[in-house]
């Protein structure tokens, strides 16, 4: 049985590429559909009704850490699968996935519902956008079946194969998001004016609609993934294949979280030199913010594809498949990096105004610290290779090494003698570190013993024969 779309044979550099480029503009999608919600919110709404999204938000995203990891983990375990054509496996992996997910999914939003406000409370949420925050984050949890159905669904595609399926499905999702806003945040003819409360319904209605259809356009293209009749016994939990993704998802929900923990912790250094630093700090963020995105993009692809060719015992396409990544992801993000280096001034000017204190500071810092994602890419990548043999817990390691154990004390220790140059100077360093533990663990790390699955005989031999070798 071949993969719904097979990525372990033909041109590696051209699969690689046109399986990368879909996850990329989905990427890019999300943060402009993000960007346009958020001036609607802020620009109309004003300042408390933004500030209540964006703290809703963070709660959000931190409840959905987790389940992000074990969809990444059902991916690469349905990748493995298919590359080792056992079809019934892999579909034991869609049924478990989407029953856990689902039952999650239920219970965080009833939690969500229930402990939303005393939580925005406890994190200081000012008492002027307390209510909005509540109202937002409420509609937000209800959605959360249906986001979480649409996370597996689109992992369970990335693993057979297919990111151009999850792209037209995203496409359909942020334009009707960005349809009814409006919509539902001022009202029209029948339509009540909803406030906040309507951005929050506008997202629920649109995932929910991109969801159900693509679930039917599955069917209906009759997806060798799709359950059928007795098949539909495979929705039962198999509680092997949950322990798998929890055992192997916490780990990498915690790369994210380890990220977004480096992220306030640089922040509170940034805060110490006033407002026009962290003004400049923040609009290079948002540049940034596209800068690594071809990092993410290549990593995810690559683990989707590296899956693959381990379940079909194809090491040689693994080597191949992460050199091809690694030059794929250098080549991009080293022409994005020196663009906005050369470009600073027109870039940052289009969150900062002209001429300004925080956009000479801003400019400054970009020269430094823009380098960062050259290097930090490439172990991205690597890892990504490592992670879809079952190797999650030395990544996680490697994370906490360089950005908690490297960038914030360094930045701290140095910021006596280089002021705020400290700060900008410490992530292309850490991230040299990250580059090297990287490669040092691709190299001679045993990730290629790791487990993701249970092997039949065949393949352990084969692998411990390659080990071996």
């Amino acid at each position: 049985m071949q993969p719904a779309r097979s990525l372990t044979e033909g041109s590696i550099s051209h699969r690689l590429f046109f399986f990368a480029m879909p996850i990329l503009l989905g990427n890019v999608l999300q943060s402009l559909d993000g960007s346009v919600n958020s001036v609607w919110i802020g620009r109309y709404l004003g300042e408390a009704a933004l500030t209540a999204s964006s703290n809703a938000n963070v709660v959000l995203f931190l409840m959905l850490g987790a389940l992000f990891g074990a969809s990444l983990a059902a991916t690469i375990l349905i990748g493995q699968y298919l590359g080792a054509r056992r079809l019934h496996d892999a579909k034991r992996v869609v049924g478990t996935s989407t029953s856990f997910s689902v039952a999650i999914a239920i219970v965080m939003a009833a939690i969500g519902w229930t402990v939303c406000q005393p939580l925005l409370e406890a994190m200081k949420t000012p008492p002027e956008a307390l209510p909005l925050a509540v109202a937002y984050m409420r509609i937000i949890f209800l959605s959360l079946p249906f986001l979480v159905l649409y996370i597996f669904a689109t992992s369970v595609l990335r693993g057979a194969g297919d990111s151009k399926t999850p792209l037209y499905f995203l496409i359909l999702n942020v334009a009707l998001d960005i349809g009814l806003n409006p919509l539902l945040i001022f009202g029209w003819g029948p339509v009540p004016r909803l406030g906040i409360a309507g951005s929050a319904l506008a997202t629920l209605s649109a995932q929910a609609i991109a969801l159900i259809a693509l679930v039917i356009h599955l069917y209906r293209r009759k997806n060798p993934l799709c359950l059928h009749g007795d098949e539909l016994q495979l929705l039962r939990l198999d509680w092997g294949i949950v322990a798998t993704l929890i055992t192997k998802g916490v780990p990498m929900a915690l790369q994210m979280i380890v990220v977004s923990l480096s992220g306030v912790l640089m922040i509170t250094l940034v805060n110490r030199f006033g407002i026009d630093t962290t003004a400049a700090f923040g609009a290079a963020l948002q540049v940034w913010n596209y800068v690594q995105m071809p990092s993410f993009a290549i990593g995810m692809a690559v683990s989707s594809m590296v899956a693959q060719n381990i379940g079909a015992r194809k090491w040689d396409r693994v080597a191949s498949t992460a050199r091809v990544g690694v030059l794929y992801q250098f080549a991009l993000t080293t022409f994005l990096v020196v663009l906005i280096v050369v470009l600073s001034a027109q870039a940052l000017g289009l969150f900062l105004p002209p001429n300004s204190a925080a956009l000479h500071v801003a400019v400054h810092l970009n020269r430094i610290g823009a380098w960062n994602y050259i290097f930090f890419g490439v172990s991205l990548v690597l890892l990504g290779v490592v992670r879809a043999n079952g190797a999650v817990v030395p990544p996680l390691i490697i994370l906490v090494c360089a950005l908690l154990c490297v960038r914030f004390p360094l930045a701290l220790v140095m910021l006596k003698h280089l002021g705020a140059d400290a700060i900008w100077w410490s992530f292309p360093l850490s991230s040299i570190v990250a580059l090297v533990l990287g490669v040092l663990y691709y190299k001679f790390g045993g990730w290629r013993e790791a487990r993701m699955m249970e092997l039949d005989p065949a393949a352990r031999v084969a692998r411990e024969q390659i080990g071996a070798g």
